[in-house]
């Protein structure tokens, strides 16, 4: 899983396999049993637990998936996960940031760091590339849902920091801290939301060609292998042409 970024949309016209798609529902689950273990059973009740809900329903997860997901965490002996973030360069100057949701951080800091070094890259320090990024709640609603004035007037009542229109969808742009509270009254109004999460993204990106694009989207495919790796994100403006 890749955020909703740039990348995130070449992976989308690329398409996914069902290997591709059993390990997107293993890492979905993943977010989701620790979601429900560390708050309310209750999604309702659980702002994470409800965002991690609907990742899984919009990538088609079955409910039985989901089910099982939130009833693994109350059995005794579950492995404990905890979200980390690694931070590294890669080839041409671009940096990513790597998200990850672990019971092995020693095992996921070798498998990260393996592959930059492999692609002439290193893994940096905490803080060496997020200060490139914007950490910020993002929220966007299918423009055939409701009408730009609607969604204009919930975003800035709501406290948004920007608003803005794409091709398909009404984007809301928030503070971090702000994400849930505002994403928890857009419901309210809103029914179905096309994609909310909080991502990093980048205050600038670094333009690069057909080669330069498909040599970091081997990187990016690269990470995705990894089980811990639950989100990864980059400064790259990866050129999509014959991809």
């Amino acid at each position: 899983m890749a955020g909703h970024s740039h990348w995130a949309g070449i992976k989308h016209k690329k398409g996914r396999a069902d290997k591709e798609r059993s390990k997107i529902f293993s890492k979905l689950s993943r977010e989701i049993t620790v979601a429900a273990k560390l708050g309310d059973k209750d999604p309702d009740m659980n702002p994470r637990l409800r965002t991690a809900i609907q990742a899984a329903k919009q990538a088609n997860m079955p409910k039985d998936n989901i089910i099982r997901a939130i009833n693994k965490s109350e059995m005794s002996g579950e492995k404990n996960y905890e979200n980390l973030r690694y931070e590294g360069f890669g080839p041409f100057n671009i940096a990513f940031i790597i998200e990850t949701l672990t019971d092995n951080k020693n095992r996921s800091a070798s498998s990260i760091r393996t592959i930059l070094q492999k692609n002439g890259g290193r893994l940096g320090e905490s803080g060496s590339t997020s200060h490139l990024f914007n950490n910020c709640g993002v929220i966007q609603i299918n423009k055939n849902i409701c009408n730009e004035e609607t969604v204009f007037e919930l975003a800035t009542n709501s406290g948004a920091k920007d608003f803005i229109n794409t091709d398909k969808y009404h984007e809301i742009v928030c503070e971090k801290d702000d994400f849930y509270k505002i994403k928890s009254n857009l419901e309210k109004k809103i029914k179905t939301l096309e994609f909310s999460g909080i991502e990093w993204r980048p205050l600038n990106l670094i333009n690069l060609n057909k080669e330069q694009s498909e040599k970091t989207i081997e990187i990016l495919e690269s990470f995705e292998e990894l089980d811990d790796v639950q989100n990864v994100f980059t400064n790259a403006n990866l050129r999509i042409t014959d991809l």
